[in-house]
């Protein structure tokens, strides 16, 4: 009898603790999107921290990528977001992200090997916080089916070739090897900042307003309008959606239907995946204009959310997923780019990359450094999503026959004036 007492006493004992033990796990929730495999390789290491960190758990809450740029902020400014997030809009989401800095062990590590992106991540007159890091740099530029200008017999402009080299060369090998789409550009703001910064466009006057619809803006837009008119772009492309809404040629690209897709370093990861022997793909430098030949930066970041109920382990875990040997084997899984300077200047292997892949991912670490000062401020402008926004829904809008492209100029200038008027009333 005595000895069943003790056993049962064992047994309580044992499922009180397992009992406190659960009380006593924080959970974490991570809003998480994908552009291929990394959000496999988050799931990967955050399997890892709760190894070491039983204390914790991450829920990985993975979304489209509209949802982080449609849904979120939503969410964020009715104070239900989650505890940390990976956002694109880095301006856009600042006022709500949580500042680790007095929670880190080593803030001058973030500074170090983060510091130009964690600007990015900051509003006006921040010099000091540092709310998450870069999960990869990202730069535009187009994807070229090389297997198409081969069947062609066309050679490929080289590398300081021009935007308008490039269109006639992919619109002569589309006619030949009858591909529907000789160029495609994801339909964004960001991404025709690409073609525009290297028409002229300075985005800002000399006091750092707004002031986008200028001589070189222009050049680029007309390029783009007279795409659509003569076919070097289709409208089945952009004219598929309408307002700001995003619209890439993923699928279009990856079944060898686009000659030269303009779209960014992000892509190479899935196209690695996707394509694989399908045809022969690389990477080119961006085309130039008369101002320079500059890709427009970017990437995501995960940061921390200030309305965490936990902050001190959200710290945790950033300085856990930041460390350089987790967010190197990040990159090197994911095909990026880094955001992390010491990693930038060692380099990474990508062993699990094709060549096709490596190659790419050369050619984009070599764009860093042909980037113009004016797409390092546009990126790291609080209102760029403004900027963005408005560009493409009123060059849509033109491109669409629905207003002339002097109208749409009047209304990007009108739509960025009054939305950022809106975003900083008190």
């Amino acid at each position: 009898m005595k000895g069943t007492k003790m056993l049962l006493g064992c047994a309580l004992l044992a499922a009180s603790l397992v009992v406190s033990n659960a009380q006593a796990q924080t959970t974490l929730r991570m809003t998480w999107y994908s552009d291929g495999n990394e959000g496999e390789v988050m799931s990967d290491l955050l399997r890892r921290f709760e190894e070491q960190n039983k204390d914790i758990k991450v829920v990985l809450d993975q979304v489209p990528f509209k949802a982080i740029n449609e849904n979120l902020p939503v969410q964020l400014a009715a104070g239900q977001g989650p505890d940390l997030a990976r956002v694109a809009d880095l301006g856009g989401v600042a006022r709500y992200m949580l500042d680790l800095r007095p929670l880190l062990k080593d803030p001058a590590y973030f500074e170090t090997n983060f510091g130009p992106f964690l600007e990015w991540m900051r509003l006006p007159g921040d010099k000091t916080s540092i709310p998450g890091f870069m999960t990869q740099l990202t730069l535009t530029g187009p994807l070229v089916n090389k297997t198409l200008f081969e069947q062609a017999n066309i050679a490929m402009p080289g590398p300081k070739a021009t935007w308008e080299e490039w269109a006639k060369a992919a619109k002569d090998v589309a006619t030949k090897v009858q591909a529907p789409f000789p160029v495609a550009i994801d339909r964004s703001g960001h991404r025709f900042f690409s073609l525009a910064i290297t028409q002229g466009a300075k985005v800002f006057d000399d006091k750092g307003e707004p002031a986008v619809v200028d001589d070189g803006f222009k050049r680029g837009a007309q390029l783009v309008y007279d795409w659509h008119k003569n076919g070097v772009m289709s409208k089945e492309l952009w004219g598929s959606v309408a307002g700001t809404a995003y619209r890439g040629a993923n699928d279009e690209f990856k079944n060898a239907q686009v000659v030269m897709y303009v779209s960014g370093s992000w892509q190479i990861g899935q196209f690695d995946k996707t394509i694989g022997n399908g045809f022969d793909w690389v990477a080119v430098p961006t085309p130039c204009g008369p101002a320079n030949c500059s890709p427009m930066p970017g990437g995501a970041a995960l940061v921390a959310i200030k309305t965490t109920q936990h902050p001190k382990e959200v710290a945790r875990l950033v300085e856990y997923l930041a460390s350089e040997k987790v967010v190197g084997e990040f990159y090197d899984r994911s095909l990026f780019v880094p955001g992390h300077l010491g990693l930038a200047k060692q380099g990474l292997t990508y062993k699990d990359a094709s060549q096709q892949g490596k190659a790419a991912l050369k050619v984009f670490s070599e764009g860093v450094s042909t980037l113009s000062p004016v797409a390092n401020k546009l990126q790291g402008y609080v209102h760029n999503r403004v900027i963005f926004n408005a560009v493409i829904s009123r060059l849509g809008q033109a491109i669409a026959g629905e207003a002339s492209l002097d109208e749409a100029y009047k209304r990007i200038t009108a739509d960025i004036e009054q939305q950022i008027a809106e975003r900083t009333k008190k």
